[in-house]
């Protein structure tokens, strides 16, 4: 498994503009939040996805990717890796561009199956830390 290239990945940040994070919590001390609306406040539109909350960051929830309405630049995964064939099954159902799993979240056969479809994936990688050291 390799993920993109820092330019790669700076491109990729660079043209996107909004972002669904899937397992979002509400809880300002949650990674999850922080690093989202560290994204947010950087400029990005956030969409919560998580069925057990009602909003974050200011935003109205959807309980899974197939609610969003729109194109979605990058599904970021805030889920444990036995998860992860879940919710890349649920990606390879909506319009969405790069499929980016967070800091420690892995799964080989997930990422075999949408590098094979054309997606980049990006796995193991804060997205706030890739942003902070691709930004120009």
């Amino acid at each position: 498994m390799n993920n993109p290239s820092l330019d790669e990945i700076r491109n990729i940040l660079q043209q996107a503009k909004r972002i669904a994070v899937v397992g979002l919590s509400n809880n300002p001390e949650r990674t999850s939040y922080m690093v989202s609306q560290a994204m947010q406040n950087a400029g990005y539109e956030i969409i919560p996805v998580n069925p057990m909350i009602d909003e974050a960051l200011g935003v109205k929830a959807v309980k899974s990717l197939k609610e969003i309405k729109g194109h979605i630049d990058i599904v970021n995964v805030f889920r444990r890796s036995e998860h992860l064939m879940d919710v890349a099954k649920e990606f390879l159902e909506v319009d969405a561009d790069v499929f980016w799993a967070q800091q420690g979240v892995v799964n080989e056969e997930v990422y075999h199956l949408l590098k094979e479809k054309g997606y980049p994936v990006i796995m193991d990688l804060c997205i706030k830390v890739a942003h902070s050291i691709t930004k120009s």
